[in-house]
């Protein structure tokens, strides 16, 4: 294919995946008041929770301006969209890219795609899940003895949201990468195991930066999920390093230990 037949491609699937897009968001609409009571929920618990301990606690989420609950309303609908179109869009990416892969690229293509997927959106659900452990201790370091209400715009605990769930889903994707890349010869089992004390000291490292609330249950919630499965990566390599010392006992690049 020329470049402007590339180009052309380009252009036809961008077309088909914003269309899919369009479409599930229009779908999503139609569900918008579910989706906007399940975005809540995490606030929800942790009002609960932090109101049990103190009654006298003021706690409100807020619209602030007159059009943030229309801005509100597309931002929910527009993420919820692009999830739901995730497969069908992904799936223009993969049919761009597909023509120009050798046949054992695109097998590892596919075990990619086909591992990272159910990888970060378990990483989405546990970021979701411990987002109202921190909002209650983030909100539990107002003092009781200061007459302060806690006011949350529910525009910016929106953004906190999906930045908080794309991070723990980004993160999960850690023994994908991994696997990957020893597959493709770039790394060795041997490799990871000697940097290993450095790698976990990096991933709770990271879990204290990446996380946007402060608090240590959040960090921990990360960095502990990240660690496990960076050990069942290494133990994939290692299997698979023997496996193909076992096919070619002369290839010295795969020096299993």
């Amino acid at each position: 294919m020329t470049l402007f037949e590339h180009l052309a491609e380009l252009r036809y699937r961008l077309i088909v995946a914003v269309l899919w897009i369009i479409a599930a968001m229009i779908v999503c609409a139609i569900f918008y008041i579910p989706l906007y009571n399940v975005l809540l929920q995490p606030f929800d618990i942790a009002r609960e929770a932090l109101m049990a301990k103190r009654p006298d606690a003021e706690i409100q989420a807020v619209n602030i301006g007159v059009t943030t609950p229309v801005i509100l309303a597309l931002k929910i609908v527009g993420v919820a969209g692009m999830v739901v179109a995730a497969p069908l869009w992904l799936y223009q990416v993969w049919a761009f890219l597909a023509p120009g892969m050798l046949a054992k690229e695109k097998k590892y293509a596919v075990l990619f795609l086909g591992a990272a997927t159910p990888l970060f959106l378990s990483g989405v659900a546990v970021g979701y899940w411990v987002l109202p452990k921190g909002i209650e201790v983030m909100l539990g370091f107002t003092p009781e003895s200061v007459p302060v209400a806690n006011l949350l715009d529910l525009q910016y605990f929106l953004g906190f949201l999906i930045r908080l769930m794309l991070v723990f889903g980004l993160a999960f994707l850690l023994p994908v990468v991994v696997v990957t890349l020893n597959l493709v010869g770039v790394v060795r089992a041997k490799q990871l195991a000697g940097v290993r004390t450095f790698i976990i000291f990096g991933i709770f490292v990271f879990g204290a930066v990446a996380t946007p609330s402060t608090d240590p249950f959040s960090m921990l919630a990360l960095a502990l999920p990240m660690v496990v499965l960076y050990a069942i990566a290494e133990v994939i390599c290692h299997i698979n390093d023997k496996a193909r010392r076992k096919r070619d006992p002369n290839a010295d690049l795969w020096d299993v230990a």
